[in-house]
This record gives C-alpha cells, structure tokens and sequence, in this order.
C-alpha cells in the first residue's frame, strides 16, 4: 500500500522537506506502476521546486555542513561536493534559508517575522566555486523564507560544472539569535551519498540535542549512528554522518540563547 500523493505533499511541506519526501514518493510510485505494468507513468514536476529540473544528473558526493553559535548570532556553513553525472553544464545551483523561532506556534511565529523579517542585509550571503567566489541571485524572498541560485560564475567569468566533473562549492549566511528556532534541518533535495552534521554550541549553555531522520520508506526514527559529543576551549562540538542520506534534522532540546 503506498500513501496518496496529496499525503505526501502534505507531509513535505509540513516537515519543510523541500520536496525530499515527494521525490521518494514518487519514486516508490513509478516503480509501482512499472511492476504492475501498467504503462502508465506520471510524469508532473515536483511542486514549487525547480532544482527538480536536474533531474538526478546532479549528484552530492558529500554535504558537510555546520551551525555555529557566537556572540548572538548563528553561521550556518554548508559545503557540498557535487558531481555532474548528467549529459549538460550545470551552471547554478539552488540553496534555500528557512527561519522559524516557535515552531509549534506558527502564529507567534509568522507574527515575529512579520514585525521584524529576515533579510538578505543581515544574512551575508556569500558562496565560492572551489577558490573561486560567486555570484548569486534571489528567487524568492518572504519574512522568513529565502531562496537564491548560486551562479557557477563570477565578474571574472563563468566555471560551468560540465559532465563527469566533480568541485566543491560552499556558502555561509548568518542570522541573528532571535530570529533563529530550536531547530536544525537539511533537506535532502538531490541524490545525497553522505551528510555531515555539526553544530558547536556554547558550552555555558549546557546544550542537549536530539535528531529525526525522515523518509518516505518508514517512519520518522533517530539517527542511525549516535551524535558525537566533545568540548572544545569554551564550546561543545556535536557531530552526526549520515550515509545515504534522508531528510534530517537536528533538534537542540535544552538550549536557551540569551537575548533569542
């Protein structure tokens, strides 16, 4: 038996999986149709997300990434190794930044946002192709949504990703504690075959943090592996590595930011 499709988007969109959940969905959908012969395929774009038209050509060998939290403010530092599998140049790549201070309290939320929204002043966008610096444009910019295409390209000139090659691009963004939530997810968008999580946290703070990986095969469960704790000068370092990875998300459960 396999959950209808209004379920599935229902789900990703509730969970803020960035379409993770449908592209399982539909994977498990068409290999359905396919084993019963059915002839028929559906073959509709995944909802509201245009980095479906990559298609699974745009491999992630590797996504490391990292959320820091000092003086008021938390970095968020994504690093991901890519891979061009595809037959055409990949010439940008689509990132996205999501805030939601009180998550079970969507009105408190969208009324804080609504008062004081994120913007992309405060954020500090600033991505590199390997040594080389990028240039990007907004798609998308609500209260406490963003989302940019980071251009394999720059004033000097353009880097295309062309087929069989494989770079490292990376890009870091802030947001101001108060802004932020008890809560830390990567959505997994593209065929991922390793995720690194770490979160370094102030140790005064004492923080306790839990995660929740998501699929469209099983149910929410905890992470596969346990998350490793050590402390570092005056903060605590948590590390997770997800193999294969499904949407994840990381959940400090007894942190209290000061001023957030």
């Amino acid at each position: 038996m396999l959950a209808s499709r209004a379920f599935a988007e229902s789900a990703d969109q509730h969970l803020r999986a960035g379409c993770a959940l449908f592209r399982r969905w539909k994977e498990m959908h068409d290999a359905l149709a396919e084993r019963c012969d059915s002839g028929t395929r559906h073959e509709d774009p995944l909802p509201g997300d245009p980095q479906h038209a990559l298609g699974y050509d745009l491999v992630v060998e590797h996504e490391q990434a990292q959320l820091t939290y000092r003086d008021g403010m938390y970095e968020t530092r994504i690093r991901r190794q890519l891979t061009n599998a595809g037959t055409q140049p990949v010439t940008q790549y689509l990132i996205r930044i999501a805030v939601d201070k009180y998550p079970g309290d969507p009105e408190r939320s969208n009324r804080l946002y609504r008062d004081d929204p994120l913007t992309w002043e405060e954020i500090g966008l600033s991505a590199t192709f390997g040594d080389e610096p990028m240039s990007w444009h907004v798609k998308e910019d609500r209260d406490a949504f963003k989302e940019s295409w980071l251009l394999f390209e720059n004033g000097d000139g353009r880097f295309p990703l062309y087929p069989g090659e494989t770079a490292w691009i990376s890009y870091v963004y802030t947001v101001k504690g108060r802004k932020w939530g008890p809560w830390w997810a990567r959505a997994i968008r593209l065929p991922t075959r390793r995720l690194s999580m770490t979160l370094a946290l102030p140790a005064r703070l004492q923080p306790s943090v839990w995660g929740m990986e998501t699929s469209m095969t099983a149910e929410s469960s905890p992470f596969r592996t346990p998350i490793s704790r050590q402390e570092k000068d005056d903060q605590v370092i948590l590390y997770l590595v997800c193999r294969r990875a499904a949407a994840s998300r990381a959940v400090p459960d007894r942190v209290e930011v000061p001023g957030a």
